[in-house]
């Protein structure tokens, strides 16, 4: 039996509750690339939500302290990388403040616009920035898909707990 939950004792608004309660949402894990001033830029992102069929349209936050920020605040395009449960060492890369990216073991290659291409992953978009929305500390960016392929095997990264799983049968 599911207890109610207790309705006299919440907790008022806050980072940390919604930090709290959003380690109980699963979230499907994606890596955000694109072409920096400086060279390739990206970060991993649970953000990431399907907004329209007609026009293909996706969004993901990202924050205005990120080192990817400057360049995702310029960029033209951006590439959208679906994490198979195979990747957590990418995901963790792509996470991690200071660590090399793009350097190995990480495979990429330079795709369409310029957008860097990770491979192996479970499904790569080119997609063409048509908004970006500020959000609090964050900004929501939306894009139009232009191309990509969705035809990796394997099965999602997920992000639950502050962690790194899998789906469970």
């Amino acid at each position: 039996m599911t207890a109610t939950p207790d309705l006299r004792t919440p907790r008022f608004a806050s980072p940390d509750l919604l930090r709290s309660a959003f380690r109980r949402h699963a979230a499907g894990v994606a890596v955000i690339t694109a072409r920096g001033a400086l060279g390739p830029v990206g970060f991993t992102a649970t953000s990431l939500t399907s907004v329209s069929a007609e026009p293909p349209l996706l969004s993901f936050g990202i924050g205005t302290g990120a080192s990817s920020w400057p360049a995702i605040a310029e960029t033209g395009h951006v590439g959208v990388h679906i994490l198979g449960e195979h990747q957590h060492e990418l995901a963790a890369t792509f996470a991690r403040s200071g660590a090399d990216r793009f350097g190995p073991p990480t495979a990429w290659r330079v795709g369409p616009q310029g957008v860097p291409v990770l491979d192996g992953v479970l499904a790569w978009l080119v997609c063409r920035v048509v908004g970006r929305v500020p959000a609090g500390d964050h900004r929501i960016v939306l894009a139009e898909v232009e191309l990509g392929d969705a035809d990796g095997a394997g099965r999602p990264l997920l992000y639950h707990q502050g962690g790194f799983s899998a789906l469970r049968d």
